[in-house]
């Protein structure tokens, strides 16, 4: 099984005829719905970026598993994530991070008042956050929803 958008590339003839001739069933998101699967969606973009990333084929199936379990540790032990304050999943996942940023909060706060012609506004925002979305809701968004409740 493969899935993707509904992107025309997908939907090719020779993409498809390609898929069947190897024995692979297509599936596609639902129509008209562009974030069918943000999660997966923005997993692709990361592993895209990734440092060792992989364009081209695997010689082998065993090839590809350690290039795919050296991704998801690199993943969850080295990337820092934007949506997370840029500490990395195992460190949230520890209850590490809100100590990282605590200390980042001071040493970007003394390297303000030690070069404050270095800043043009504020410091980044640190602070720590109990929840954190992949696709957070936009403020009509919200404000649309407390209004139909």
């Amino acid at each position: 099984m493969l899935h993707s958008d509904n992107g025309s590339p997908m939907k090719g003839a020779t993409m498809l005829e390609t898929l069947y001739a190897l024995g692979i069933t297509p599936s596609r998101s639902r129509p008209r719905v562009s974030n069918d699967n943000a999660y997966a969606e923005s997993l692709f973009k990361t592993l895209k970026y990734v440092p060792d990333y992989q364009p081209q084929r695997f010689k082998t199936l065993d090839e590809a598993r350690v290039w795919v379990r050296n991704f998801v540790n690199w993943y969850n032990n080295e990337h820092r994530h934007s949506g997370i304050n840029y500490v990395t999943p195992e460190q949230r996942h520890n209850g590490e991070d809100r100590e990282i940023l605590e200390k980042r909060k001071e040493v970007y706060t003394k390297a303000k008042e030690k070069h404050p012609e270095r800043w043009s506004g504020e410091i980044r925002d640190w602070s720590f956050s109990e929840e954190e979305w992949l696709n957070p809701k936009q403020k009509k968004e919200t404000e649309n929803g407390a209004k139909a409740s």
